[in-house]
């Protein structure tokens, strides 16, 4: 029971952690929370349900997460998101090394203009492993609850 304990506490501070980081800028960040050969996807939920294969992002390991950084602060032209994540309901299992965790996830986004909109709801479907530095991502797909993208999703969800 401790053990399961000290487990759900260590997923919760990588969750919180992971969003804390986005929540702040702090994109240059967003790479270390994923192990070298990680999948992150973002994904609409029609798309999960039926099996398709067509997520709007993918990105198959660190080096392409490190691209889309350079790219979102050298390249892309876009208004700077100032984005709040609030996730919850938390469910987890343990097979072997690898955790698998599933949480809710909503962003708000709140433009230029001082107006707030939810940007985004839907589900973390993750995988983590326990590697030297700590747990990380393995995989992280985000499953996004609605067919429509409000704005360009050029930022990391």
């Amino acid at each position: 029971m401790t053990e399961d304990l000290m487990t759900r506490l260590e997923l919760m501070s990588l969750q919180d952690s992971y969003v804390a980081a986005l929540d702040a800028a702090r994109l240059e960040d967003w790479p270390t929370f994923f192990t070298d050969d990680c999948l992150y996807e973002i994904i609409p939920a029609e798309n999960e349900e039926f099996d398709l294969p067509a997520p709007l992002v993918r990105c198959t390991n660190t080096a392409m997460l490190r691209d889309r950084v350079i790219s979102l602060r050298h390249a892309n032209i876009y208004e700077q998101p100032a984005y709040r994540h609030m996730v919850s309901g938390m469910i987890w299992s343990q097979d072997g090394d690898e955790i698998e965790m599933t949480s809710s996830y909503v962003v708000i986004n709140t433009s230029i203009e001082g107006e707030s909109e939810i940007y985004q709801a839907g589900c973390y479907k993750d995988r983590v492993v326990r590697t030297p530095e700590g747990l990380r991502f393995k995989q992280k797909r985000c499953v996004y609850d609605t067919l429509r993208v409000h704005t360009l999703l050029a930022y990391p969800i």
